[in-house]
């Protein structure tokens, strides 16, 4: 199997092209020094991880940044502060804040050059209109919680997304769901029967940060720690392919 097997690249957002964890953290501030709590940015991030997929499962119709606003208040409960309606909203109102990694842009738009890119995220449509801005790429289609009326790692989800894709001549082998959260992508992808590639961000940091640990460890089948090593991983591939045929077309014809 080799990246160029593929016709289109699956992608979750959060966590995998917009750095989602740095993002939080900065929305965190407010409520972190009104608790007056010395915490780790893991300790913060975990917590987050516990009530956010927890509320995703009891109202998987609620918006995202809705949503947020829940686990912020649920988050605040737990550190012993109150927060306010407006100060929930503001928090769940970050999304679009949230910086994208410095690899992401670009690599997206190498990668467009050769795959339909599609995303498939734990958001809503609002939201991801501010990240896709940072992105600076035009995704051939935007599949978002909003739309499907539950979060990853609902196998609904994906069921959706590959119904619809299947509709528009791309079959799922030919699919390659591209993730950092083991939890809520590589699980389901396995699952749905999806090839995944792991964009595995955390690479030089302990636990699992702002998503669940898995029950158990997923299959995939690429693994890297950057989007721009992905595309790197491509570029490597067709230059090899035209290196080679190159070769082939030197080669004398016999008589």
């Amino acid at each position: 199997m080799q990246l160029t097997d593929f016709k289109a690249l699956t992608f979750d957002c959060y966590g995998t092209l917009i750095d989602w964890e740095t993002g939080m953290l900065k929305a965190y501030q407010d409520l972190i020094a009104k608790a007056g709590k010395t915490l780790t940015r893991d300790r913060v991030l975990e917590t987050h991880a516990r009530y956010e997929a927890d509320q995703e499962a009891r109202t998987p119709a609620m918006p995202y940044s809705e949503l947020l606003g829940v686990v912020h208040s649920r988050v605040a409960q737990e550190w012993g502060v109150s927060t306010t309606a407006e100060e929930n909203a503001r928090f769940g109102g970050s999304v679009p804040d949230w910086p994208v990694f410095p690899d992401s842009a670009v690599a997206l738009q190498y990668l467009k050059k050769y795959y339909k890119l599609v995303i498939l995220s734990n958001v809503d449509r609002a939201s991801f209109k501010g990240s896709n801005a940072r992105l600076q790429v035009e995704f051939d289609y935007i599949f978002t919680a909003q739309d499907i009326g539950s979060y990853k790692p609902s196998q609904k989800n994906f069921d959706y997304m590959i119904e619809r894709l299947t509709a528009h001549g791309i079959r799922k082998h030919e699919i390659l769901h591209t993730a950092e959260s083991l939890f809520h992508d590589h699980l389901p992808a396995n699952k749905a029967g999806l090839a995944s590639a792991w964009i595995h961000r955390r690479h030089a940091q302990q636990g699992f940060g702002a998503t669940r640990p898995p029950d158990t460890m997923p299959h995939y089948d690429f693994k890297f720690t950057s989007m721009a090593d992905m595309a790197h991983a491509h570029q490597q591939l067709m230059i090899n392919f035209l290196q080679k045929v190159a070769s082939l077309n030197q080669i004398p014809t016999k008589i």
